[in-house]
């Protein structure tokens, strides 16, 4: 009888632990891959980088963490190799809002973010309108308006980049047109402006300040809902008089699908511990950063929000969508 109860108590111990949720108190065992979708220098992989030095300074992992870099078709390769990781609990992404409008116009992209669990979302990333010092426009208005007579140029990314969905936006606003000039990196489109290839170019923060100070560049308006400290000065479009609102330029960080719970909750605290810390909110004002963060819940809901105004700009702007 004995023997029976003894039995009886184990699997009712092993059914309970089968049942149990997961343990809270996962870490990582080994080093951590995080995937950017930009090569070394591009903007994700910078933040990459510059987020680990932060986690070791404030020692959040007790593992390194090293930035994987797999660029290719505006996020999908580095999509791709996130979701061929599938459970696993030490693999991460890093991505922006390219992820959302790939897939979206590109029939190319077999795995859209959906299919990742989100982790965080750390921040919004503003933009500016730039001129060269010595361009005849102090204003946007000064720009638009002589785009009515002149044929007059803006550097960018994709087609469906940030850079032209707003210049689309402005243009049906006011019904004046320019060029737009494709072009593969960051650095390839602020030549093109500061050699006087093209007139105008939306650039981060960050980077517009470093060639303001140099005397180089002029800031005609800014992409954001209230003017950043370091361009206090500066109008926003709104405030410019024009009736545009960009969609959100967003950093965040998403999991393989099927990532164990306690280890997605083990990345939504850390980065949650790391916005805390002195080093995150350093960085987030020197590089005039606007910090938004969200856990999982939240960054899922924003996603869809983002995903839902891309759509809306891309009918108006006449690009076709594939799902």
């Amino acid at each position: 009888m004995l023997a029976r109860a003894a039995r009886v108590l184990m699997f009712s111990l092993a059914a309970l632990a089968l049942a149990a949720p997961a343990s809270a108190d996962w870490k990582p065992t080994k080093t951590v891959d995080l995937i950017v979708h930009t090569g070394p220098g591009g903007g994700s992989d910078l933040l990459a980088r510059a987020m680990v030095n932060m986690i070791e300074k404030e020692k959040l992992s007790p593992v390194r963490i090293n930035v994987l870099n797999k660029p290719g078709g505006n996020g999908a390769v580095a999509a791709a190799a996130l979701s061929e990781k599938k459970g696993d609990p030490h693999t991460i992404g890093l991505i922006t809002s390219v992820w959302i409008a790939g897939p979206l116009t590109s029939s190319e992209a077999k795995v859209t973010v959906h299919d990742l669990k989100p982790v965080a979302q750390l921040m919004l990333e503003p933009a500016v309108f730039a001129v060269r010092a010595d361009s005849p426009y102090k204003t946007l208005k000064d720009f638009i308006e002589a785009a009515r007579t002149k044929p007059l140029k803006q550097s960018g990314g994709s087609v469906t980049s940030r850079d032209n969905i707003v210049r689309l936006q402005l243009q049906h606003a006011t019904g004046a047109k320019w060029a737009f000039v494709s072009f593969q990196g960051g650095g390839e489109r602020l030549a093109a402006l500061l050699g006087g290839h093209v007139d105008i170019m939306v650039i981060e923060p960050q980077e517009a300040g470093e060639q303001v100070r140099a005397g180089k560049l002029r800031i005609l308006a800014q992409l954001t809902e209230s003017r950043l400290p370091g361009y206090a000065d500066v109008p926003t479009l709104k405030e410019a008089g024009f009736n545009v609102t960009p969609t959100p330029q967003i950093r965040a960080v998403v999991a393989p699908p099927e990532q164990p719970a306690d280890a997605t909750a083990y990345w939504e605290k850390l980065f949650a511990t790391l916005r805390g810390t002195a080093s995150w909110k350093k960085y987030i004002a020197d590089n005039q950063l606007e910090e938004s963060f969200l856990p999982a819940a939240g960054l899922k809901k924003s996603i869809g929000e983002i995903e839902k105004q891309l759509r809306e700009q891309y009918q108006i702007a006449g690009i076709k969508t594939v799902r």
